[in-house]
């Protein structure tokens, strides 16, 4: 896969150079509830984690990208749960760099890869999984026409208390 280039930012492959980068968005306990991660990576479980990250996604069943603003990787985004038979994936995003926020880089980092999904792997749909506090993402992902077709009910528990988690799905047009 080429990066993709958009006006403000690249989506580009994973490098063995991304390995800090990584491990620090890994190891910060402010995003694991974004991912379900419960305990802290290891810088050897990382690298072999961008040694492997060679496979493409009809083989591995995910991809993850990094968000690059003027060389700077400033977050990245993910394809997860491929199914080709179906037409279906998931996508999430996460902007590490907390300056980056609220100027429009992650609009355009899903505009790319809504584009690259629909014209390159052939989906019917995608969807994404978003904890109802999490008012950028709603507000993000329903600017893109995502809707709202579930509600996981005390999906996720942050700081003792459970909240509940938006399911949203993007049909091809």
């Amino acid at each position: 896969m080429k990066n993709l280039k958009g006006q403000n930012i690249c989506l580009r492959a994973l490098e063995p150079e991304d390995l800090d980068f990584i491990y620090t968005i890994e190891n910060t306990k402010d995003f694991w509830e974004i991912s379900n991660t419960q305990t802290p990576y290891s810088r050897f479980l990382i690298k072999q984690y961008l040694e492997n990250a060679y496979q493409d996604i009809y083989e591995a069943k995910q991809l993850r990208l990094v968000i690059e603003h003027q060389t700077k990787a400033i977050g990245l985004i993910d394809l997860f749960d491929f199914d080709p038979k179906n037409e279906r994936v998931g996508l999430g995003i996460l902007l590490s760099d907390v300056n980056s926020r609220g100027k429009g880089f992650a609009k355009e980092a899903v505009q790319l890869l809504i584009d690259y999904v629909f014209m390159h792997l052939q989906v019917h749909q995608i969807y994404v999984n978003i904890g109802e506090n999490n008012t950028a993402s709603l507000q993000l992902f329903a600017n893109f026409g995502f809707e709202k077709i579930g509600i996981k009910k005390d999906w996720i528990k942050v700081n003792n208390a459970f909240q509940n988690e938006f399911m949203f799905q993007l049909l091809k047009k």
